[in-house]
């Protein structure tokens, strides 16, 4: 069976941009984003970078430093965090492999792929780093009241492959 899924650096931002705005969080180093997140603190370092180069987070260093988003997670959408790890080849290989970015690579399945690919950005351009987290948290208290167990710093483990296989078992 295909499964379409992000990396596993997408779902390590994902868990570690959740639990940076989780707020509970009251230091912004990366190591204690990484404690919080269970994401290893050497590779969230790299992926933070990507993340600051591409105008999501702001970092400063230092005894004072520490990391925040750039802007509210509102405004940051699921696309733009797959992008800044991944780069422009997100999806651009189609399910068999080959190299559909620019259209007439010859699978068999192109025109399944064009639609895919349009239907999967369409989704992570419109779903937000807020949406997640809300949800991680409705999960996490029965959504009773959206806000997290007190002391929890740590978002539900909602990464894409597990939302998408929820969906489409929903279907």
């Amino acid at each position: 069976m295909f499964m379409f899924g992000m990396s596993h650096s997408v779902g390590y931002a994902i868990q570690a941009l959740a639990c940076l705005e989780q707020g509970s969080c009251e230091t912004r180093f990366v190591r204690d984003i990484a404690a919080c997140s269970k994401v290893p603190p050497a590779y969230l370092a790299k992926i933070f970078k990507k993340l600051v180069d591409a105008g999501i987070l702001d970092s400063k260093r230092g005894w004072a430093g520490g990391t925040n988003l750039a802007r509210p997670a509102k405004d940051v959408t699921l696309l733009e965090i797959a992008l800044a790890i991944e780069g422009p080849e997100l999806m651009a290989n189609c399910m068999l492999g080959y190299d559909c970015s620019g259209g007439g690579c010859g699978c068999p399945t192109e025109e399944f792929w064009k639609r895919t690919r349009a239907a999967v950005e369409a989704e992570l351009r419109r779903t937000t780093l807020a949406d997640v987290i809300a949800s991680g948290r409705n999960r996490s208290t029965g959504g009773k009241n959206g806000r997290s167990p007190k002391g929890a710093c740590q978002p539900t483990k909602t990464g894409l492959r597990s939302s998408r296989r929820a969906r489409a078992e929903a279907a």
